[in-house]
């Protein structure tokens, strides 16, 4: 049981490392320890901002340092599964980015590797841990809105669509919309409705072979969830989930959502919720404290849940036809 300061190596330094470091930066008993770029250049620049104390231009080299408790990986999708075992098989936790992986098999075997070495695994799915998430899953489980019967839920910002081999449209790095934003919305439908009787889903297609802009259906018994991600231009990310007694709208942009509001019977309440800094620090929380009590996975976010949701991200695949090189 750790009682001192957790020290974080940071693997892969792009924009979603710099917006999770700040949060860091925020938490009690969390130090920036050590952070790993294959550019030295890049490492050091980094180090210097967030004031780590080791910068490493490889990440073997993190991974073998004796004093880092915890890896924060945040490289591309591709390299999610190699990255983590290889951090685990050296006796280190890992929180690692969504998704966890390409695919299921390679959960499996992450999950496997967490197993075997006796060390924490956690996806960074941060959304999971914002306040808003947290409460509106709370009242639909006391009825608030009664049963749920259709939820709408997008999330889409333009890419540039002209770097095809960039990490937004390049297939042997897992590029396309739907592991890079569907995440989310398929998220929403899991933690709600659990999984769906089936799944119709639709995309279109970059010349590279990535999705550019992908729809599902999520069919259950008394209820249906509409999902869509995309590069091609911004939606209102405004999540909409409908009951049989009253509506939940999520504000924008609902994955960071700072509030939401319940409507019923013509009236609307909102509800404030602001998150500690971009929102980031409440998965780092939730992290630190499960790793304080020795705990081997997160109770809010469980290695089942991430396997369950990579599984509906794999049947979406299925249906739209869409495999990357590597598998």
């Amino acid at each position: 049981m750790m009682t001192r300061d957790i020290k974080w190596g940071i693997v892969g330094l792009g924009n979603i490392a710099h917006q999770f470091c700040e949060d860091l930066s925020l938490v009690e008993q969390a130090t920036i320890y050590a952070v790993a770029s294959r550019s030295k250049e890049k490492s050091e620049a980094f180090a210097k901002k967030y004031g780590a104390i080791k910068n490493y231009d490889s990440y073997d080299a993190l991974f073998k340092d004796p004093d880092v408790d915890i890896v924060y990986i945040a490289t591309p999708h591709d390299s999610h599964a190699e990255l983590s075992i290889a951090a685990m098989n050296h006796g280190k936790h890992v929180l690692c980015e969504k998704p966890l992986a390409v695919n299921a098999a390679q959960v499996k075997s992450m999950i496997e590797a967490s197993k075997a070495n006796k060390v924490y695994l956690m996806e960074a799915f941060w959304t999971r841990f914002n306040p808003s998430i947290v409460e509106i899953k709370e009242k639909i489980a006391q009825g608030v809105i009664g049963d749920i019967v259709h939820i709408k839920a997008d999330f889409s910002f333009p890419q540039n669509l002209e770097d095809e081999h960039g990490r937004n449209l390049n297939m042997a790095l897992a590029g396309g919309a739907l592991l890079d934003m569907g995440p989310y919305p398929v998220f929403l439908a899991y933690l709600l409705l659990g999984i769906p009787n089936d799944i119709k889903a639709s995309a279109q297609f970059h010349e590279t072979g990535a999705d550019i802009q992908t729809s599902a259906i999520f069919n259950y018994d008394h209820a249906q969830a509409m999902l869509y991600t995309g590069f091609c231009h911004e939606s209102d990310m405004i999540a909409r989930i409908y009951g049989t007694k009253g509506e939940i709208h999520i504000d924008r942009i609902w994955h960071e959502a700072q509030g939401y509001s319940i409507i019923k019977e013509g009236e609307k309440v909102d509800f404030s919720k602001p998150t500690i800094g971009k929102g980031f620090a409440h998965e780092i929380i939730s992290c630190q404290d499960h790793l304080m009590s020795n705990a081997r996975e997160n109770k809010l976010w469980a290695l089942s849940d991430s396997l369950n949701v990579i599984g509906l991200l794999d049947k979406i695949r299925t249906s739209i036809g869409l495999k990357y090189p590597f598998e």
